[in-house]
């Protein structure tokens, strides 16, 4: 793999347009399976993408839980799939991976996952995923270009808790950040925690924040819940509407 080449993720240019997923599958050695997916980064209060990619860790904790030892990590630092022959269908990596990016193919009783097109990147090509995405929110190229031409900077260091996990893809995210850090409690749904559900909706989105989702009014028993409708008006309104 070029050395000078590196893979970029910037999720807040993901336009959700599936384009990366839809180009996975066609990589040679996917067969019609893409390995990449894309995330709901709030689906309750807006509709914001995120593509989710292996992240390839330097000390790869999927590979480290594989019983079968089916999961390989080459000189070049790619973390692959697992091997057919070896995998066990465990799910071990499933869930210990922090980024959450295995999948277990049910169909196939076989754990798969990006594996950065290595196909095509071992060969000093791009990904099919950063070839087709029309934002740049999937960036392969050189690191001179993304100092030159982003905002944000890209972050290999993330901090789950006490351990640190460094990455070869770059997260791309504010200047003044040097790791990024993830607490559990952050991904808990809202009923685990002693907090109001409706501090949860977030700006971003007005329609669906301040309308759709969390409003008193959209809850059982109380008016319509339409959101927009005259109950919310007058009680003039709402008594000519209703006739």
């Amino acid at each position: 793999m070029t050395s000078d080449l590196e893979f970029f993720i910037d999720p807040s240019r993901c336009i959700g347009c599936q384009a990366c997923v839809q180009a996975c599958a066609e990589c040679g050695t996917h067969r019609g399976v893409p390995m990449i997916h894309l995330d709901y980064v709030h689906r309750s209060s807006g509709v914001q993408t995120a593509p989710v990619v292996c992240m390839h860790c330097e000390d790869p904790t999927c590979a480290k839980v594989c019983p079968a030892d089916a999961i390989k990590q080459d000189d070049n630092g790619v973390v692959h799939s697992a091997a057919k022959p070896r995998c066990v269908a465990c799910s071990n990596c499933v869930l210990a991976c922090p980024f959450g990016v295995p999948k277990m193919k049910v169909d196939f009783d076989l754990m798969m996952k990006c594996d950065m097109c290595y196909d095509r990147t071992s060969v000093g090509k791009k990904p099919m995923c950063a070839t087709v995405c029309p934002s740049g929110a999937l960036y392969y190229g050189p690191r001179s270009y993304v100092e030159q031409f982003r905002r944000e900077t890209p972050v290999n260091e993330f901090q789950f808790g006490r351990q640190t996990v460094r990455t070869k893809v770059n997260m791309m995210t504010s200047p003044h950040v040097k790791a990024l850090r993830f607490d559990v409690a952050d991904f808990l749904p809202w009923e685990a925690l002693d907090q109001d559900p409706l501090a949860l909706a977030r700006a971003g989105a007005p329609d669906v924040a301040d309308s759709a989702v969390w409003d008193d009014e959209s809850l059982p028993g109380t008016s319509c819940g339409s959101g927009n409708c005259a109950c919310k008006q007058s009680p003039a309104l709402a008594a000519a509407s209703a006739n």
